[in-house]
């Protein structure tokens, strides 16, 4: 485990999300484009409705689905509607588990493993009533949902003009969605934070959703003058991370974890 450090001087303003123009098939990509974004709440950081493209060529994986740089996609490439929200009440704990369960991701620092002769990592089963007990007190809460069928729907497929006017008139949201992503951020609500346990359901990988949790946590935390922000990852996922624009840490501190032995005291 490594930890990499992103600390902004209080000059820098908000966090801007750069917004990439996306359309569909069947001449209709200017409503697209018009309804790429769409607020359903009055306030744009508790839940907003968004729309990411499915790649034709899928890019090198990752667990939270790093965009790699790549050619503009065409607008025949489908398009996906997912809904953000940074609301505590979206997230249900047994439904938490089962994204770290899909995601072969433990919330645990201490992963166990299975026998030698598979060599398979095998994660801790996650623990549903230290699990809500530590989102009640985590900070920023960031959970992506999108609709089951997308999540299943093959990437190759399309669009059709009535596909997208269905989806705006039923929208996906926490009630009808499932959830597809997820991360959190704890912190004193003063001086600094640390991001955890951002993950995107590997079906959905390479479509920029982790980096939307990530900079969605960091607009929650930087409109709150929390500069100081952590990001408690793995050594693979440390160039995920990099895009998002976490650095090592300009003191030069690491990242130490207390292990129990035999000789420490209960």
């Amino acid at each position: 485990m490594g930890i990499v450090r992103f600390i902004l001087s209080s000059s820098s303003g908000k966090w801007k999300e750069r917004e990439k123009e996306m359309g569909i098939g069947n001449g209709s990509a200017a409503a697209a484009a018009a309804a790429m974004t769409m607020h359903v709440n009055a306030s744009k950081t508790t839940m907003e409705l968004k729309w990411v493209r499915r790649p034709k060529s899928p890019n090198s994986i990752d667990r939270v689905g790093m965009l790699s740089k790549t050619k503009s996609p065409p607008l025949s490439q489908p398009l996906l509607p997912i809904f953000i929200s940074t609301k505590h009440s979206h997230i249900n704990p047994d439904e938490l588990a089962q994204l770290y369960s899909s995601c072969n991701f433990s919330c645990h620092r201490f992963p166990k493993y299975a026998d030698s002769e598979s060599h398979t990592p095998l994660v801790e089963v996650v623990d549903v009533r230290k699990l809500r007990i530590a989102l009640s007190h985590s900070f920023v809460l960031v959970s992506v949902f999108c609709k089951t069928q997308d999540v299943l729907a093959d990437s190759s497929s399309s669009m059709g003009l009535g596909d997208f006017f269905e989806r705006l008139a039923t929208p996906v949201s926490p009630k009808n969605g499932q959830l597809v992503g997820f991360g959190r951020a704890v912190s004193d609500q003063g001086l600094t934070a640390s991001i955890y346990d951002v993950m995107v359901i590997p079906s959905l990988r390479r479509l920029g959703i982790g980096r939307m949790i990530v900079r969605r946590i960091i607009r929650m935390l930087t409109t709150r003058d929390i500069y100081d922000i952590a990001a408690v990852c793995s050594e693979t996922e440390r160039p995920f991370f990099e895009a998002c624009g976490f650095g090592n840490d300009i003191l030069g501190s690491t990242v130490m974890m207390y292990t129990r032995t035999l000789s420490s005291d209960p």
